[in-house]
């Protein structure tokens, strides 16, 4: 019997791969969660979609309403995806230094881009704020805050992770997630560790980032930065602020990369910065537990041709000096 149904109901249920020549260097079993196979590509279709639902139920978003949202771009792809059939127009803010990519898909799915100077987060001139101010002064309108609005984490913690629960029939030992809103490692590992406390549960940081910092001094602090998107964070956000963190490991650009061409190499699949990020962070604890047959998860965000200008372009690479190498 054919499933039918509409692109809303097509978010999450996404496939565990098992990551055979990871799983084969560690011994261990290492899956990533091929989140980049939702409607509109990326794991964020779970917060869009959360954000959506909840602004429905409680009637501040009804037809013909507009969604305002700032964004590295894939939580706003999946905004425009999803309101397209349900009849609400989208406003995006976002960095005019992601790739760009993700600015001629948010435009050719109707959404409204207004691409501003990155600038630090206590700035009024940064992109989180000028959605709030945009949102502010539209009737009708809301601002979706995927940071503070906890309908993100929610949705991870109802789909997301009794998926991978179910997936492994419970069997599940490690979890590694890295950090854009707090949101994914906020539901998921809050889900996990009430199924099972002793699910191990890391960070997966950039540098840059403040969320390795966070866990093992306290504060929010960070240096260097990096060329992954849509990942790091230097605040402590009401979705973070459900997560169940263990420990955080750092991971650098050049192991990131590293890893990316790895997995296009010897798995098959051309992934996300981000993606690539968690795997290695993944499998720097299936290193640590070599040979144990430890069950590790991530998550695989995105598809790595969202960033095709940038990642399959050698004078790209080497201006940002990543030469991708073997893995040790």
């Amino acid at each position: 019997m054919k499933r039918i149904g509409m692109v809303w109901d097509a978010v999450g249920n996404t496939p565990l791969v098992k990551l055979r020549s990871l799983s084969a260097l560690t011994g261990c079993n290492i899956f990533g969660k091929a989140e980049f196979m939702n409607p509109a590509g990326s794991i964020k279709d779970r917060a869009a979609k959360g954000i959506i639902a909840r602004a429905e139920k409680e009637g501040r978003l009804q037809q013909g309403g507009v969604i305002v949202e700032g964004t590295a771009g894939n939580t706003g792809i999946g905004l425009v995806t999803l309101a397209a059939e349900r009849g609400y127009r989208v406003i995006i803010t976002m960095p005019n230094n992601q790739a760009e990519e993700k600015y001629k898909m948010l435009e050719a799915l109707g959404a409204e881009v207004r691409a501003v100077p990155p600038c630090p987060f206590d700035s009024p001139d940064h992109f989180y704020h000028l959605a709030r101010r945009i949102a502010e002064e539209i009737p009708g309108a809301i601002w979706a805050d995927q940071f503070e609005n906890t309908a993100n984490s929610e949705a991870h913690r109802e789909t997301t992770g009794p998926e991978i629960w179910r997936q492994l029939d419970g069997n599940v030992d490690v979890l590694v997630a890295a950090c854009g809103t707090g949101g994914t490692l906020g539901g998921v590992s809050s889900f996990l560790k009430e199924c099972n406390p002793n699910v191990h549960v890391v960070a997966a940081d950039p540098m840059g980032s403040g969320v390795f910092d966070y866990v093992t001094k306290g504060v929010f602090t960070g240096d260097g930065s990096s060329v992954t998107e849509g990942v790091g964070i230097k605040r402590l956000t009401a979705n973070l602020r459900r997560a169940v963190i263990d420990e955080a490991l750092r991971v650098s650009d050049q192991e990131m990369i590293d890893m990316l061409f790895h997995v296009a190499r010897f798995d098959g699949l051309f992934l996300g910065t981000s993606s690539a990020l968690n795997l290695f962070a993944a499998y720097q604890m299936g290193l640590r537990r070599k040979g144990s047959g430890t069950n590790i998860v991530t998550f695989l965000c995105d598809h790595g041709s969202r960033y095709a200008s940038k990642l399959l372009s050698k004078t790209w690479r080497e201006e940002k000096s990543l030469t991708p190498r073997p893995l040790n």
